[in-house]
């Protein structure tokens, strides 16, 4: 009894930490593609999102920014959609901790450690690699497909 309860526990927390992952990657793609509304975006369209990808990336010749900027926001929406279906999760869970981490270091490097801690772009990488070590799997496309 004890280990269904705990089970389950786990099984609510990892289902919670694929949908806060995916919707924040979502998110962040949405307000650089303008989807936001002005007042309450942060790049809101997305030439201020490479002026920022530019910012915390000074040694990245500017030439190379908009294929930085547009490889970041692929990345995020297959991971997103990766996480919020459950497809491969451990592996796409370290994938999207890595990516939120090199994103955090360089928020550090360039403009200070407080842009991270404010933006939680720690916690978020911190929470992308927790969800990698749950192995149990729950409400996932892989239990369909290991089945196959």
């Amino acid at each position: 009894m004890i280990n269904a309860k705990l089970t389950m526990k786990q099984n609510i927390i990892k289902l919670f930490l694929r949908l806060a992952i995916s919707s924040s990657f979502l998110s962040a793609v949405a307000d650089r593609l303008g989807l936001w509304l002005q007042k309450i975006s942060v790049w809101g369209n997305w030439q201020s999102f490479l002026d920022y990808t530019q910012l915390i990336n000074p040694l990245i010749p500017k030439s190379i920014i908009p294929f930085l900027g547009l490889t970041a926001t692929i990345l995020e929406i297959v991971f997103a959609v990766c996480l919020l279906i459950g497809f491969k999760t451990e592996l796409f869970a370290k994938l999207s901790g890595s990516l939120l981490l090199l994103f955090a270091l360089a928020m550090c490097f360039s403009t200070g450690i407080k842009g991270a801690f404010d933006y939680s772009v720690l916690s978020a990488a911190a929470a992308a690699f927790a969800l990698s070590a749950m192995k149990e799997k729950h409400y996932e496309i892989d239990t369909i497909l290991n089945k196959v």
